[in-house]
């Protein structure tokens, strides 16, 4: 039996840096769990740590070799690390362990033994030793440690069988964002690019707005070497069952490319298990609570936008129909002209799935498909505000979007626990349970639930809607443009970003002139970072690069446009200058549009959408004061490169 049988490269951990041998053994059973070598961790430890209890197994050298037969093993298998600092291991020469192996086996036989044996042949080569300690990845230790066993046991290679040669490509990569435009493709070029530097074979699948491209095959999967998922929703998992995968955020696709190849690479990604019972453990990229909270806000966010964009730009096209026939702007604008009617009853038709599917698929990236009813039905009963009293809403306050938030999550929360729970059911109901079973445990869930909170986010909906009215009554509705426009600027499409755009679409519905003020500070400040930057990189050519010169001028098109994330890789590569600086710049051009009473009633569009704009010069001189203030900020803080290296 060869070492290489035995030790896979997502076994071992290169550099660590253990405090103790404790520590030092929870890591390397880790890796036992991570390459699914165990039934059962907690006991196959306990196994570990009364072998080291009998004296320790470290054998000089500054090498360690912990082992234990263990009815939680499954097959024999050999996990390692290096701890370059060292680690004491209580060995005999009172050296510090730097090079650690743990060996699992079964209770069947001595194959412990014979690894055991095997490794203290080809363990007495300092030379080996040396080389393993310094290895730089897990794929250099594997090869290390194949060659001297090669070496050693030349016979064994002669009638090992070959190993065919793996085809395809080595690390695979999914990137997706909300919006499913700019960061979906920024990511995937970087990945890109970063495997063509690193020289690993890489293919990307974008999942953007027109759908999902350059799809990854079974083949593709079968063959690949790890996952990479840089995205900010949920994507399809389920195929990559078994497979190595990094999850994060779309963010580190376009920043950390390089660091997630080489994660792949090193095998620090854990093996994902796409059944629900195994979801949990598999923890999928380390993410924290808030990031998959993030992750199923996206979710509902990006499936949301197309009603939303489309819809409001039908209602837009309404009132400008009505404003051009001169109908005053009251209740019944933008329905007073035949024409009219008939756009903004299409666009209302669209707008109204605004909150059910926003609600319905963050429940269904929280509970899987179950969660889908559940979603769509809470977001509809916080868009109509149906009570225990007044279940058919006749005189109620809508909760809105943020009865559709609580709907989503907190429905999609109950419903899967109410799935849990279920696990439990006789299997002969199995059949029933997605389509008699949780569709109405779920509508019963999420009416009570909504029928409960309605009256109270009514309120805060009620409440919410009064303060804006009142900082504008009050003159201060410019303070809450320059909060928008800064939002917008911040993180370029990130949390901010989306709380503010989310907010500026939402108020739409309202249809007031303070509603159509919000959305125009928010659109602005999401238009001002592009253009300051490009704006710098004309007028202040010696605080860029060549490359950055030129891809700059991309970025009035993009700033035009309402894409914000065209200033992303000068934020990326100059933090500290550049976020305060279009931050600064977009917060001035918020509130210029407040100031000005300025109006937007479309969603998105930037320029393309000015005829829906009030005041529409004004507009485009708070856009163009911003990004002039943004500019300057951008040349106080930026100093002058170096000569040489802003040459063409």
């Amino acid at each position: 039996m060869r070492i290489t049988d035995l030790l896979k490269k997502e076994g071992i951990r290169i550099g660590t840096a253990p405090a103790s041998k404790a520590e030092a053994i929870d890591l390397l059973v880790g890796l036992h769990e991570k390459c699914g070598d165990l039934y059962d961790t907690a006991a196959y430890r306990e196994g570990i740590l009364a072998r080291e209890a009998m004296g320790t197994t470290a054998i000089g050298m500054e090498i360690a070799i912990p082992h234990a037969k263990s009815e939680a093993v499954k097959a024999p298998a050999l996990t390692a690390i290096t701890a370059p600092a060292g680690v004491d291991y209580g060995s005999p020469d009172g050296m510090p362990a730097k090079l650690l192996f743990m060996i699992a086996a079964t209770t069947d036989g001595d194959v412990h033994m014979e690894v055991l044996a095997r490794m203290m042949q080809l363990l007495m080569d300092m030379d080996l030793t040396e080389k393993l300690k310094n290895a730089k990845t897990p794929g250099e230790f594997l090869s290390l440690i194949d060659a001297a066993e090669t070496a050693k046991f030349p016979d064994e290679v002669k009638a090992a069988p070959a190993e065919p040669e793996k085809k395809g490509y080595r690390v695979l990569a999914v990137t997706a964002c909300p919006t499913g435009i700019a960061h979906t493709y920024m990511a995937a070029e970087a990945l890109a690019k970063a495997g063509e530097k690193l020289g690993i074979p890489i293919k990307v699948e974008t999942n953007g707005s027109g759908g999902a491209k350059n799809v990854l095959t079974p083949e593709d999967i079968a063959n690949c070497d790890g996952i990479i998922i840089a995205a900010d929703k949920s994507v399809d998992t389920a195929r990559f069952d078994g497979k190595p995968v990094w999850s994060t955020k779309v963010a580190d696709g376009i920043h950390k490319p390089e660091e997630l190849i080489n994660k792949i690479m090193n095998g620090e990604a854990p093996v994902f298990k796409a059944d629900k019972k195994a979801e949990a453990a598999s923890d999928i990229g380390n993410e924290s609570f808030g990031r998959r909270l993030y992750k199923h806000l996206m979710n509902g966010v990006s499936h949301m936008l197309p009603f939303v964009v489309a819809g409001g730009i039908f209602i837009a096209i309404a009132f400008l129909i009505d404003a051009a026939k001169g109908v005053p702007m009251d209740g019944n604008f933008g329905s007073v002209t035949p024409v009219a009617a008939w756009f903004k009853a299409m666009g209302g038709y669209a707008f109204n799935f605004m909150l059910p599917i926003l609600a319905g698929f963050i429940a269904m990236s929280i509970a899987d498909r179950p969660g889908l009813l559940v979603g769509v039905v809470g977001g509809f009963l916080a868009a109509n505000g149906a009570t225990f009293a007044d279940p058919f809403a006749a005189a109620t306050t809508p909760s809105g979007f943020l009865g559709a938030l609580l709907a989503g999550f907190v429905a999609g929360w109950l419903l899967k626990l109410f799935e849990k729970l279920c696990d439990k059911l006789p299997r002969a109901l199995e059949g029933l349970k997605p389509v008699l079973i949780y569709p109405l445990a779920g509508l019963g869930i999420v009416a009570v639930m909504m029928c409960a909170v309605n009256p109270i986010m009514g309120v805060l909906n009620n409440a919410l809607s009064s303060g804006l009215l009142w900082l504008n009554q009050h003159n201060l509705g410019v303070v809450l443009g320059c909060i928008l426009g800064a939002m917008m600027s911040i993180d370029m499409g990130g949390p901010l970003n989306k709380a503010a755009y989310v907010f500026g679409t939402g108020m739409l519905a309202a249809a007031t002139t303070e509603s159509f003020q919000v959305m125009a500070s928010v659109m602005i400040g999401g238009m001002v970072p592009p253009l300051a930057i490009a704006l710098s990189t004309i007028f202040f050519k010696n605080r860029w690069t060549a490359e950055e010169r030129k891809n700059g001028v991309v970025n009035i098109v993009m700033g035009l446009s309402f894409i914000t994330e065209g200033a992303i890789p000068y934020a990326a590569a100059y933090p500290l200058k550049v976020i305060p600086s279009c931050a600064v710049g977009a917060a001035v051009a918020g509130g210029l549009s407040w100031l000005f009473n300025c109006t937007l009633m479309a969603p998105h569009g930037g320029i393309f959408v000015v005829p829906t704009i009030g005041k529409p010069l004004l507009y485009l001189l708070a856009l163009a004061i911003g990004a002039i203030v943004g500019m300057l900020m951008l040349a106080v803080l930026k100093r002058p490169i170096k000569e040489e290296a802003a040459e063409d």
